[in-house]
């Protein structure tokens, strides 16, 4: 009976002409938006190995040079664009994926997209995950608010409940059509998506549970959506009120709840501006941070002539210059790490207010889920920043520690390309599956909640239908 009220209710919406309007448009988006995403990442991927070999092909030949002075011309490093990026841009075109590393100092990074962007482009900007959150579920309306509440304006509910047919059988064959119907726009382009990510990159087992995953996610969120569409449906008068209650509660899930999350999320949890952030940076090099302070270099002079037991400094078995500058690195980083671990831990308490506010809108747990996935959110950002500022610091300590155990203090003291050989180029390996869902376990747990409220809803619904106007 479910399987025939399925194929009945999948064969009505086939024939309505604003169903295949809807769903031509919605999936016309999709494939257009897939096909973007994936020239648009592969592209970037071949601009990145481009510009990685450039980099490190011009850091390997420098020349003979003071090895401090090679701390300064530094290097680039590149973040990778993981292959699932193609549907999920997240932060990338506001957080830049490209960085400087130099002596002295930890950059910000550069190539953001957004800064180039006008406003319209920024508000407009077509993603597949933009589509999949904010029109699929919208056509999930159009196909559902009419489930019952038509049935009961047209008096065939009636006739249905009185042939026999049970409410939930009903309820559940009205969910399978509805299922059916949507399926027909996205299972083609999940595999045009599928195809892409198995012809565009090396399909390992950590990218293949990602996309897994990343699958279940919106089939979760869009049976929430079809839970929600029918339990309304059920439960008001008319399909007239269904649609105008889906509708708004369209509006709240997908254009008011992010808007309001960005503010409330600043509000409780403000970050500096980029110039305030600069100022901290200065006042902790010039006055210290935490109690630790500023290098002296008369008390480092000090301790190296009583450790080695010498009474000038042209005396030492070191460079001077190297252990000062070594110290002065690792004070810088001490400022660093105090200024940016409190810059980060406030953007990720900001994203979990994000994730606590999908309690009222399905779309923020997504879309934090579909992020981390793809491996653009601002926890994985984070993870990058931190590898590459860890590889910038290795790399100035070896150039400090060159300068200081193989030339002496007032010496002219050239390196040559077996030191900059030496140092290898930034080996990053994206964090594992475990780790980005151990950071979406109150996204997984709202969406969750969602879908089994909406199925609930609707069950109820079903049960306590009025069968007549």
């Amino acid at each position: 009976m479910i399987i025939r009220i399925a194929r009945k209710e999948l064969t009505d919406q086939l024939r309505d002409g604003r169903f295949r309007a809807s769903a031509l448009m919605v999936g016309a988006l999709l494939l257009v938006s897939l096909g973007a995403g994936w020239t648009q990442v592969s592209s970037a991927r071949a601009q990145l190995e481009a510009a990685e070999a450039t980099a490190r092909n011009h850091w390997e030949s420098q020349g003979d040079k003071n090895p401090h002075s090679a701390a300064h011309y530094g290097v680039y490093a590149f973040k990778p664009r993981l292959p699932l990026s193609f549907v999920d841009q997240g932060v990338d075109p506001w957080t830049g994926t490209s960085v400087w590393l130099e002596a002295h100092r930890q950059n910000d990074f550069l190539m953001r997209p957004a800064q180039d962007a006008s406003a319209a482009q920024r508000f407009g900007t077509l993603t597949a995950a933009g589509v999949l959150q904010q029109l699929v579920p919208l056509l999930i309306i159009l196909l559902g608010f009419g489930a019952l509440a038509g049935e009961r304006e047209r008096g065939t509910l009636r006739q249905v409940l009185a042939s026999g047919v049970s409410r939930r059988d009903l309820m559940a064959g009205k969910a399978a059509g509805v299922a059916g119907a949507l399926a027909l726009l996205v299972v083609p382009a999940a595999l045009l998506g599928s195809a892409a990510l198995v012809l565009g990159s090396t399909a390992t087992g950590s990218l293949l549970a990602r996309a897994v995953v990343l699958a279940v996610v919106y089939l979760t969120y869009f049976g929430a959506f079809i839970g929600l569409a029918l339990a309304i449906s059920a439960w008001v008068p008319s399909s007239r009120t269904a649609l105008v209650t889906l509708l708004s509660l369209w509006v709240v899930n997908g254009l008011v709840a992010p808007r309001a999350a960005v503010d409330l999320s600043g509000w409780l949890h403000p970050s500096p501006t980029a110039f305030e952030f600069s100022r901290q940076i200065e006042e902790g090099m010039a006055n210290g941070v935490e109690g630790i302070r500023p290098p002296d270099r008369q008390a480092i002079t000090n301790r190296l002539l009583q450790e080695y037991g010498v009474d000038s400094v042209e005396d030492l078995p070191v460079n001077l210059s190297g252990i000062t500058l070594q110290a002065s690195e690792e004070f810088g980083n001490a400022v660093y790490d105090h200024n940016y671990t409190e810059l980060w831990d406030t953007f990720e308490r900001q994203s979990r207010v994000h994730e606590s506010l999908a309690v009222v809108a399905p779309l923020l747990a997504v879309r934090a889920l579909s992020m981390g996935l793809a491996g653009t959110d601002i926890e994985q950002h984070r993870h990058f920043a931190t590898a590459a500022e860890t590889y910038r610091r290795d790399m100035m300590a070896a150039m400090n520690g060159d300068l200081a155990q193989n030339s002496r203090t007032g010496e002219t003291y050239l390196a040559g390309d077996e030191l900059w050989v030496s140092v290898p180029p930034l080996d990053y390996e994206a964090p594992t599956l475990a780790w980005v869902l151990g950071n979406r376990t109150v996204s997984m747990l709202m969406l969750g909640l969602w879908l089994l409220g909406a199925l609930s809803a609707a069950v109820a619904g079903a049960r306590r239908a009025e069968v007549g106007p």
